[in-house]
């Protein structure tokens, strides 16, 4: 497969316990294991998976990764903006934090990096589920990003909820509209 994508990239996902955290990270890390050499996912949460801090890291490259754990992340990606301040050190300057806008309220203490907020909340109660708002933040990145082909993501989605069909359809609409958001929310 022909891709312009960088030969490495690397994201950090987090948010709370039953957010999607995990869910966004195994559709990346699957549609990359077809289009990186070198593939890693790293998830962590605490003692209660749901409402406890989550996040995972997912790095894809075509050279060796010599760790699956990162201090800072090229890519940034928060569910619960709430974990805005845990996570701000995260980013690599020069990198991007897509957060969902909901309830933000903290400013960024650094300057060097490219903050992107998104109403993925807000747009997945109008589409008719809340807990759809990873995958459009996923498509925000994917978008943005370019690092992993769109349609690799949607044959992860594909084989993940292929039994589920009105699922299936929810989602990947949830995604296609990160997508499309992505054109407007990166300039």
């Amino acid at each position: 497969m022909e891709r312009k994508a960088p030969s490495r990239a690397e994201v950090l996902i987090a948010g709370l316990g039953g957010m999607g955290v995990l869910t966004a990270g195994q559709l990346l890390s699957g549609a990359a294991l077809r289009a990186y050499k070198h593939v890693s996912y790293l998830p962590s949460y605490m003692e209660a998976m749901r409402g406890g801090l989550c996040e995972c890291t997912v790095i894809f490259s075509d050279e060796e990764i010599a760790s699956p754990i990162l201090d800072q992340a090229q890519t940034v990606m928060i569910f619960d903006s709430s974990q805005f301040k845990a996570f701000e050190s995260r980013v690599r300057p020069g990198g991007v934090i897509i957060i969902e806008s909901a309830g933000l309220r903290e400013e960024p203490e650094r300057r060097d990096f490219k903050l992107l907020q998104v109403s993925g909340l807000e747009i997945a109660v109008t589409m008719g589920s809340s807990v759809i708002s990873n995958l459009i933040l996923l498509g925000v990145y994917v978008g943005l990003i370019k690092s992993v082909p769109a349609d690799l993501v949607e044959e992860e989605l594909e084989k993940r909820y292929k039994p589920r069909e009105a699922l299936l359809k929810q989602n990947r609409e949830a995604f296609r509209r990160g997508l499309e958001l992505a054109k407007t929310v990166g300039r």
